[in-house]
């Protein structure tokens, strides 16, 4: 028997999966730079649901300017408890990118938007 959080989960997958065709689309006329952006970002996941932020639209924006890269992304709700790990993640995957410079990851339509924007976006002490 399938219990109702397992249903729920299953209902959360088959409309996400549904709902992809209508909001994911990455943008076609873009810069060199900015498509190994995109193609590093498809490879974050959602571990809720083994889809690619990039895949559910949860990536609304990557704009690059001299190799500096602004990235604007929506948790998959406004309270997801895992944003803060998502906007990390979406930042390391980023960074990795050759030819990226610095990279700023905005958060929006989460309850604690600015702190996840102040927290991904600090200076990182060196090692």
């Amino acid at each position: 028997m399938v219990d109702s959080l397992s249903l729920a989960k299953v209902f959360k997958v088959a409309y996400t999966a549904i709902s992809i065709k209508q909001r994911y689309e990455v943008p076609r006329a873009m810069s060199e730079l900015k498509k190994k952006v995109w193609e590093a970002l498809e490879k974050v996941v959602d571990p809720e649901t083994g889809l690619s932020l990039v895949e559910m639209g949860c990536i609304k924006s990557v704009s690059e300017k001299n190799g500096e890269v602004i990235i604007e992304f929506t948790p998959t709700s406004p309270f997801c408890p895992i944003a803060f790990f998502l906007a990390a993640s979406i930042k390391d995957a980023a960074e990795k990118v050759e030819g990226v410079k610095s990279v700023k990851v905005f958060s929006r339509g989460h309850m604690m938007d600015d702190q996840i924007n102040e927290f991904v976006n600090r200076p990182r002490s060196s090692p």
